[in-house]
């Protein structure tokens, strides 16, 4: 139902906005009327701040009743050439704390009165993963700080959005990277939050350890080396105290894994994934002074990773099939299964869901997700079109 920005403005209390968040009434107005800031209606009202507002992260959401604020995940810089990023980065730091970035999706969660949900990276409350967290956590941490945000990296192969198989999870597990306080987004110390997640028994990520500025380059290509191919994302490296940035170094294994997915629906990923990846590759080919067969072994994984999915693609659609990328969910009640099916259809989505299998006490639900772009366009090029 569109709204018209005076009534959306009535529902949003933008003075008590301006002042928690430290930004002009203006800029909320402005960001309202272009849709910038955006009404969501559902269970739990809320707006959500598509991309940033002044110094406000997008993904924020605004929670009307109770009034709540959850700030987005700050985007995490990336760092291609490790020694001169973590000399220059750190330089107030003695040490560096080094973790794993699994491979998965980014979720907050926080307690909105007394209902835990978990928000997408852009703000939305995801039903599916709500009903995991659910299961997974728990209310204890909540009832003893419900002033904290919980987030974390939902991982595992029933995944509507990003199905990873190789951590040896039989479902979907929750692992948590960050502790932020709400309204102000303050994240906690490093090992603070580590020791908070073991008091309640909820999973962190994998902590390497702590190493000194100088010599955290060594211990990170070693890391990242041993990764060896079993796809692991790569490293999230930290001030111990949270007061700088962290910054992520990623393996090539994982650049590669990318960008099969994004090759495989071309037309829908191909461009956004692409440059970054590539340059990623080569500076890594540098940094670890790859010999001659070393950078062409790199080279041939890397055109593989664009050519082969996409060469698939076109084969798929030549013989009739339609391009989608398959996922499943696991779900101990079938409402979760509607109410995501809405979800999908408000974020645009187009799904195919399969009937329901029954697995143990639980019903397993397949999903087509469609991908109209890169069918659209490779149809047109089948049939004669030309490329623009």
């Amino acid at each position: 139902m569109r709204r018209d920005v005076s009534e959306l403005t009535n529902k949003l209390d933008i003075e008590k906005i301006s002042s928690l968040l430290d930004i002009p009434e203006h800029s909320i107005t402005g960001a309202l009327k272009r849709k910038t800031i955006q009404y969501v209606y559902g269970k739990h009202e809320l707006f959500r701040f598509d991309k940033p507002v002044s110094s406000v992260e997008g993904g924020t959401a605004v929670f009307l009743e109770p009034f709540e604020i959850v700030r987005g995940f700050p985007k995490i810089s990336r760092t291609l050439m490790l020694y001169p990023a973590l000399i220059k980065h750190f330089s107030s730091c003695d040490k560096v704390a080094v973790e794993e970035k699994m491979n998965g999706y980014n979720v907050r969660v926080a307690l909105i009165g007394d209902k835990l949900v978990a928000l997408t990276r852009g703000g939305f409350i995801c039903p599916y993963t709500t009903q995991k967290v659910n299961d997974l956590i728990g209310p204890d941490f909540f009832h003893d700080h419900p002033e904290l945000v919980l987030c974390g990296e939902m991982v595992g192969p029933d995944s509507p959005y990003v199905p990873k198989i190789f951590y040896n999870i039989e479902s979907l597990d929750f692992f948590v990277f960050d502790i932020r306080e709400k309204n102000s987004g303050n994240p906690v110390p490093v090992m603070e939050r580590r020791k908070l997640m073991d008091e309640f028994r909820i999973k962190s990520v994998h902590l390497f350890g702590e190493f000194e500025v100088e010599k955290a380059h060594d211990a990170i290509t070693d890391i990242i080396k041993g990764f060896g191919d079993t796809l692991r994302e790569g490293v999230v490296i930290k001030d111990p105290k949270m007061i700088l940035p962290p910054v992520k170094y990623t393996s090539s294994l994982s650049n590669c894994a990318d960008l099969r997915y994004a090759f495989e629906f071309y037309n829908d990923f191909g461009r956004d994934f692409f440059f970054g990846r590539v340059c990623r590759e080569a500076f890594q080919s540098v940094e670890w002074d790859e010999d001659e067969e070393s950078a062409r072994k790199r080279c041939q994984e890397l055109g593989e990773s664009i050519l082969l999915p996409m060469i698939s693609t076109i084969k798929k659609k030549k013989n009739g099939e339609r391009i989608a990328e398959n996922v499943q969910l696991r779900v101990k009640s079938l409402k979760t299964i509607t109410e995501f099916e809405e979800f999908l259809k408000l974020l645009g989505i187009d799904a195919v869901f399969e009937q329901p299998e029954m697995i143990g006490n639980e019903f397993l639900v397949r999903i087509k997700k469609i991908h109209q772009s890169t069918n659209d366009k490779t149809e047109m090029i089948l049939g004669g079109h030309m490329w623009s």
